[in-house]
């Protein structure tokens, strides 16, 4: 079985990925993550995804006693009106998005990839989120709590931000950052299954 490394320092991905039972190992893939000039949210994140994968190809090395190794990459986006809403640069910017995003339903865009050297392939899978209304005080307490300072869209629906939910019509796990569904899909077709962690009885 092919092994996989998981090309994010996101946490979240960690745990989602341990929780379908698939062995991995983290590794850390920085790349510019500046959107293109009109440049479409659904292309920017599968670009990014399949970017973080490639990057951590280039920092991994299978030697020919192995069997090629499998990287995964991910990318979430946070999309209003057409805008990409990025990870808040201050205070202001991440209340200024929480008040936009306050009584409206806006969509969450994650891309997956995997590459083993010969082949990639990627899913990027849509979610509808709606925040019910959420008062100026309340947008300040939230950045105060530390949550929202690098959060795509400036919150997390599986912290403190889950009071903010009144809607969700798609993948929770694909709005956490990592949908566990077309995940395992994908990596099935690696010959990487889940639920590697069961014993059969």
């Amino acid at each position: 079985m092919n092994p996989l490394y998981l090309a994010s320092g996101s946490p979240r991905r960690r745990e989602l990925l341990t929780q379908i039972g698939v062995p991995f190992t983290a590794i850390s893939a920085d790349i510019d993550e500046t959107p293109l000039p009109n440049e479409a949210p659904a292309a920017y994140v599968e670009r990014l995804a399949r970017g973080k994968a490639e990057a951590g190809r280039g920092l991994i090395t299978s030697s020919e006693s192995q069997a090629p190794a499998c990287v995964l990459g991910a990318d979430t986006a946070v999309v209003l009106d057409g805008r990409i809403l990025g990870k808040p640069v201050d205070q202001a910017d991440a209340q200024s998005m929480l008040l936009a995003l306050s009584g409206r339903e806006h969509e969450v865009l994650t891309a997956i990839a995997v590459l083993d050297g010969q082949r990639c392939e990627s899913r990027v899978v849509r979610s509808l989120v709606c925040f019910r209304e959420i008062g100026g005080d309340e947008a300040t307490a939230y950045w105060h709590s530390g949550e929202p300072q690098d959060k795509a869209g400036g919150y997390a629906i599986q912290g403190l931000a889950a009071v903010f939910v009144a809607g969700l019509n798609g993948s929770y796990s694909a709005v956490v950052g990592l949908p566990v569904c077309e995940t395992a899909e994908l990596l099935g077709h690696f010959g990487i299954p889940c639920w590697q962690n069961l014993t059969v009885r």
